[in-house]
This record gives C-alpha cells, sequence and structure tokens, in this order.
C-alpha cells in the first residue's frame, strides 16, 4: 500500500497521485510542472476531505436524523430481478454459497406483475397475509421495505378496479395488529429499521383503509337484462359457483328476492362439504327446532373452528428434480427432460414452510 504521507524510508520524498499512478516526489522535484500540478491537485483533495468532515462533525445530529428517516420513507425499492423462477437451495456446496431465504425469494420472485393477473392475485394477497401474521420479522430490512411496495400495489390496483375490497381491508387489519404487537418490541431485533419509520408505514395502512372504506363501486351503465331478471333456477346456478359464504351473504342483501334464494339450505351445505371433511362436519352439527341440519350456521360455525379449503387459478410450483420455484405456466431448466409427478403445487402455506429448515 502506498505511503500517503512522508516517506520514513527516503527523508524527503512524498508519495503523490498523478494521472499515471502513485509516484515518489522530492522536494527539488517540485520545479517540475507535472509534479507539481499533481502535488498542488492532492493538496486540494486533502483539504476538501478535511472541510467535509469539520461540516460533517458540525452536522446536525437532529436534523441528519429527520432527513435519514424521510429519505427511509419516501425511498421505493425496485422489485430486483422479477425472475420467473429461482434455484432454491437450503444449505452450502462447493458450486453455491449460502442458502435461499423467505426475504430472497420474496424479493427475487415475479410477484410484481403476479399482482396484475388475476388468476394470481389472490394467491399473492393469502400470502402477504400470512407473511404478516408470523414472518414479517424473519424477513431482511430489504423484504420488508419489498413487502410494503408490493402492498401499496395491490391496494392501488384494488381501488383502480374496485374489486376484491373485503379481503385487502382484511390483509390490512391483520398487519396492522401485528406491527402495533411488533412495534412494542423495537430495540429487540424484532423489526429491521427504527421505530419513525415503521410508525410512518402504520399511518399508510390507515390511510389505505380509510381509502377502501370510502370506495363508491360504481353501478353499470348497460340497462340490459340484470341477475335478478333471470330465472330463480340460473340464478342459483350461479350461486352455486361462489365459494366464499360471505358472498352469499352479500348478495343477499341485495333485494328481498334474492335474500331468500341465498338462504337454500342446499346451497349452504355444498359449501360445508366443499371446504370441510365428513368428521369436522359431524363434530359441529347444529339441529333446528324441526330437526333440520342449520347448514348455514354449521358453516360459519366450522370457519371458525377450521381454516377453509384454499383453491386458486395460478399457484407457485417447485421442482423436486432440481430445486426450482417457478410459476405455473413458467418453463424452468429441466422442463425438457422433467420426469413427470417431480412437481409441487404450493399453497401459500407450503410456500413459507419451504423455506423454514
Amino acid at each position: 500500500m502506498p505511503f500517503l504521507g512522508q516517506d520514513w524510508r527516503s527523508p524527503g520524498q512524498c508519495w503523490v497521485k498523478t494521472e499515471e499512478g502513485w509516484k515518489k516526489t522530492t522536494a527539488d522535484d517540485k520545479n517540475n510542472y507535472l509534479s507539481t500540478q499533481s502535488f498542488l491537485k492532492a493538496q486540494e483533495e486533502e483539504c476538501f476531505n478535511k472541510e467535509n468532515l469539520f461540516l460533517s462533525l458540525n452536522y446536525d445530529p437532529s436534523a441528519k436524523k429527520r432527513k435519514k428517516d424521510l429519505m427511509n420513507n419516501n425511498t421505493k425499492v425496485p422489485y430486483f430481478h422479477m425472475e420467473k423462477w429461482i434455484y432454491v437451495h437450503k444449505g452450502s456446496t462447493k458450486e453455491r454459497h449460502g442458502y435461499c431465504t423467505l426475504g430472497e425469494a420474496f424479493n427475487r420472485l415475479d410477484f410484481c406483475s403476479a399482482i396484475k393477473d388475476t388468476r394470481r392475485f389472490n394467491y399473492i394477497v393469502r400470502l402477504l397475509e400470512l407473511i404478516a401474521k408470523s414472518q414479517l420479522p424473519s424477513l431482511s430490512g430489504v423484504a420488508q421495505k419489498n413487502y410494503m411496495n408490493i402492498l401499496e400495489r395491490v391496494v392501488q390496483k384494488v381501488l383502480d378496479d374496485q374489486q376484491n375490497v373485503r379481503p385487502i381491508k382484511e390483509l390490512l387489519q391483520g398487519l396492522y395488529v401485528s406491527l402495533c404487537s411488533l412495534v412494542q418490541d423495537m430495540g429487540k431485533s424484532v423489526l429491521v429499521g427504527n421505530i419513525n419509520m415503521w410508525v410512518h408505514r402504520m399511518e399508510n395502512i390507515l390511510q389505505w383503509q380509510q381509502q377502501l372504506d370510502n370506495i363508491q363501486i360504481n353501478r353499470p351503465t348497460s340497462s340490459g337484462t340484470t341477475l335478478t331478471d333471470l330465472p330463480d333456477s340460473l340464478q342459483l346456478k350461479i350461486m352455486d359457483c361462489l365459494s366464499d359464504g360471505r358472498d352469499l351473504v352479500s348478495l343477499g342483501q341485495v333485494c328481498p328476492q334474492m335474500g331468500q334464494l341465498t338462504e337454500d339450505r342446499l346451497l349452504w351445505k355444498k359449501l360445508c362439504q366443499y371446504h370441510f371433511t365428513d368428521r369436522q362436519i359431524r363434530k359441529r352439527l347444529i339441529l333446528s327446532d324441526k330437526g333440520h341440519l342449520e347448514w348455514k350456521k354449521m358453516y360459519f360455525k366450522l370457519c371458525r373452528c377450521y381454516p377453509r379449503r384454499e383453491e386458486y387459478s395460478d399457484t407457485l410450483h417447485f421442482c423436486t428434480h432440481c430445486h426450482i420455484l417457478f410459476w405455473k405456466e413458467t418453463n424452468h431448466p429441466c422442463t425438457a427432460n422433467n420426469p413427470e409427478g417431480c412437481t409441487l403445487a404450493l399453497s401459500p402455506q407450503d410456500f413459507i414452510d419451504l423455506f423454514n429448515f
């Protein structure tokens, strides 16, 4: 390493940085124009560095902290590689060092375009909900910031499309409750960053909730045939396609006629049998005064006791042959020679469990 000052091995000589590199000069060489210019340039750089150091020492710490907090709050993290697939390695080898974490997968996978895909939207929302409940502290600081940026895009999409309002409200409420408990443990390596940054993010969540509460669904302008104009048999057939009992309840509030149709016992029976096993149903039987099964009441009681069945149009898949994590319709390196039966469809919970090793 070159000496930045006087060389103790040859008194009177100094190392000076020039365009051609570091050179050793003496007092007699200062008459040389090039050496003189290089020497003056080095002196100017040294004075400039000392001036900056002096200014930094006299800088107001509180103002510096406020500026840093503002930058942390306003800086948008890019969506990194946006890769269609990633290699999931769980240990260090000679060829590959380290391992893939949940935060790394969350940063590298293409969740940005997945939000815009209707088939993947519910999958992303459910994944964000699970991370908010228990996995947020395990994410790195970059992944936590990326999580909030993706959440902001999800909320903006709901506000623009005026669809899927209820699940996003539930996601924001669950995230806010989790952050309230985590912020109290700040300083214990629970969340990455200072408390001011997370308080600002919690304020954003409250603002998003208010925007969703004030959303107004625009009625269609067409005056053609509506759902209530259809025969009762067709209306029941459409209701039979709904997989969430809360949607049936909301549909029944449209008009008295729809309210009577949504009370059909067969609809609620199919919902119970779709989401829950026969053993679970037998443990939560509810009989009416006439001895009939109250399928509607049983459904909501079962929802409080057991998780509902999850079904998604498009999910993440994991190849056990090459350890690649990819979207269903995305090719990965071993697609051509991929043995049958080595690809697993991952639910949002399976995706998180994949990294809990």
